[in-house]
């Protein structure tokens, strides 16, 4: 089992920039694929970007390609999101998650994943 802890979120102004962490207990977190996903009132939750286990091999929707990046520190069980050029329609609770087993592959979808984080949220103010 994964325990998953958000940080990094705030207020920032449009065009700004943000780096939200994801901080992995329990079962090693560098052993599993990660996603970030977020979440608007009364909206789904959207797919924002992911990565396999190793870092080698990401994904992202066009809604943020180019804009944001998402890393990996094995080392340190951590998994980041590097996000620029922000937009007041990023504006959300932004989730980290990891499958329910470990292993390669990339994920796109939320019921790909079983375990969640707490969410952390971001506000980009126009």
């Amino acid at each position: 089992q994964v325990q998953l802890v958000e940080s990094g979120g705030g207020l920032v102004q449009a065009g700004g920039s943000l780096r939200l962490s994801c901080a992995g207990s329990g079962s090693t977190l560098s052993r599993y694929a990660t996603g970030w996903f977020r979440q608007a009132p009364g909206k789904e939750r959207d797919f924002v970007a992911a990565i396999n286990w190793s870092g080698s091999s990401t994904a992202y929707p066009d809604s943020v390609k180019g804009r944001f990046t998402i890393s990996r520190d094995n080392a340190k069980n951590m998994v980041y999101l590097q996000m620029n050029a922000l937009k007041p329609e990023d504006t959300a609770v932004y989730y980290c998650a990891a499958p329910k087993s470990s292993g390669d592959g990339v994920f796109t979808r939320p019921y790909d994943y079983e375990y969640w984080g707490q969410g952390t949220q971001v506000t980009v103010s126009s």
